[in-house]
């Protein structure tokens, strides 16, 4: 299998490379995009783009695998390519018809960190270190938090205030993962989405938002199992 892992906010492809480690060692093959985070012009349509270049040109269907902010991604780019599955990720999805911002959709976990995200005037948001490693990474090991949290790029929001480019959802098949410690997106959200929009029940998977830094072995074995279904 061909996975495309699409990253979320603040992130990039470099958050990846553990899963992408264990997906190598089951003979599974792997692309990671860099999503424009830190550009002001960047919406829905120009993300689309950076993961439908990354794809290899040769490759059969993908899986294609959208973490948190990428679930607004995937489902466009999945129907541009020839795509065997999307899994949604600890994910926000689109309404066709709204922006996302539009939806008023309940996805606060309640957790407040010791240093929340920084809104710029420029219209941009970034993370405090420390706030970053309590909202993020709170099950990873102090060493891979910290390397995380250092790396994280400023996020514009043009592709939550934006009405979604996507008009029907892609008629591949679909599975969700709702992290039960989850402090970023409530993992109550997550299963209603995946109930309300894809019509699926949830996978669950113990741990915070970033299970590809904290569970790299688990998340490869539930990624297998769900697109071998």
């Amino acid at each position: 299998m061909h996975f495309v892992l699409v990253h979320g906010a603040y992130h990039g492809a470099w958050c990846w490379d553990q899963l992408r480690a264990e997906l190598e060692r089951g003979d599974h093959a792997s692309t990671a995009v860099d999503l424009p985070c830190d550009d002001p012009d960047a919406g829905a349509e120009r993300y689309v783009d950076e993961v439908l270049h990354a794809i290899p040109k040769r490759s059969d269907a993908v899986v294609m695998v959208g973490h948190s902010l990428a679930g607004l991604t995937i489902p466009i780019a999945a129907s541009r390519v020839r795509t065997a599955m999307t899994i949604y990720l600890c994910a926000i999805l689109p309404v066709p018809g709204l922006s996302f911002d539009a939806q008023h959709a309940d996805i606060g976990t309640g957790f407040q960190p010791s240093e929340p995200a920084i809104g710029h005037d420029d219209g941009s948001a970034s993370w405090p270190e420390r706030g970053a490693i309590e909202m993020f990474y709170q099950d990873c090991v102090p060493q891979v938090a910290q390397a995380a949290a250092r790396q994280l790029r400023p996020q514009y929001w043009k592709i939550t205030q934006e009405v979604t480019p996507l008009r029907q959802w892609p008629t591949v098949p679909a599975a969700y993962i709702v992290c039960t410690d989850d402090r970023m997106v409530s993992p109550n959200y997550g299963r209603r989405a995946a109930r309300r929009q894809l019509g699926i029940e949830p996978i669950e998977l113990p741990g915070g938002h970033s299970p590809f830094l904290s569970r790299p072995r688990v998340l490869a074995q539930a990624l297998v199992r769900a697109a071998s279904h």
